[in-house]
């Protein structure tokens, strides 16, 4: 099986989204561990006066983490799958956030360098055809100083860690799959995940595109050494702290994108 990219992956995600929060759902942690990552940006003060970027937003999960960790923090999430952005905004959400429909990539023609203080994405990257593309993108987008928390399945690089992934694929997360009606799109997670990046290399490339401060942090369970959390710091410049203790205010939103806003 061919990973899918692009289009296809969307069409993917779009068939597997009714039934993507009943499955995330009963994997021991998913929703803990996001909130634990979202965490991992340090936002002061709930992020009062930030903008924040969510990538690969998918159904909100990731959206929902970071209103925890910032809940005065404004949020833009964003997503390829119009079907599982359309999940997105259908729940009740503050008005500090808002959703928009559109491939990462094209990001960079739809949102001002400089406009986010934070950006989190959550298992987007071993999706991507280009990730040193996308994180120069999204080096851009942050402003002098901006943090960046990426969440991912990145094996640890011990020859356990990817028996556990294999073992725990094939007894839970494709027959869950298949049971869904989802098997393509099951299938692709767990090659995926084999074929991305170890932690360190992707650690490494985030350290390329011009991230400092770059540090890998685990997560507990059964996901120890399968998933992390990446943190950095774009360029240099004053943190989002010091501006925000100046009294930095929100910056204008976005132009808005083809999805639904809640």
């Amino acid at each position: 099986m061919t990973l899918l990219r692009g289009d296809a992956l969307s069409a993917a995600f779009d068939h597997g989204s009714g039934a993507y929060d009943r499955l995330v759902a009963a994997s021991p942690g998913y929703h803990a561990h996001l909130r634990r990552s979202a965490r991992r940006l340090g936002l002061p003060d709930g992020g009062r006066g930030l903008r924040v970027l969510d990538l690969g937003c998918g159904t909100g999960a990731s959206t929902a983490a970071l209103l925890a960790a910032a809940p005065y923090a404004r949020i833009t999430g964003v997503d390829a799958s119009a079907g599982m952005l359309d999940r997105a905004a259908a729940k009740s959400w503050p008005p500090g956030v808002d959703f928009v429909h559109a491939p990462v990539e094209e990001l960079a023609d739809r949102l001002r360098p400089g406009s986010f203080d934070a950006v989190f994405a959550g298992y987007l990257f071993r999706n991507l055809a280009d990730p040193d593309k996308t994180l120069d993108l999204v080096r851009g987008l942050l402003a002098p100083g901006g943090r960046l928390a990426v969440h991912e399945y990145t094996l640890g690089g011990s020859p356990v860690h990817r028996a556990v992934w294999n073992t725990v694929c094939a007894a839970i997360i494709q027959p869950a799959g298949r049971l869904a009606g989802d098997a393509e799109l099951y299938r692709h997670l767990r090659r995926s995940v084999v074929e991305f990046d170890t932690a360190p290399a992707f650690a490494d490339r985030v350290r390329r595109a011009g991230f400092t401060g770059v540090r890998i942090l685990p997560l507990p369970g059964w996901q120890t050494g399968i998933t992390h959390t990446f943190v950095g710091r774009a360029g240099r410049g004053r943190d989002v702290s010091a501006r925000h203790r100046n009294g930095a205010a929100a910056r204008p939103g976005p132009p808005g994108g083809r999805g639904a806003r809640p």
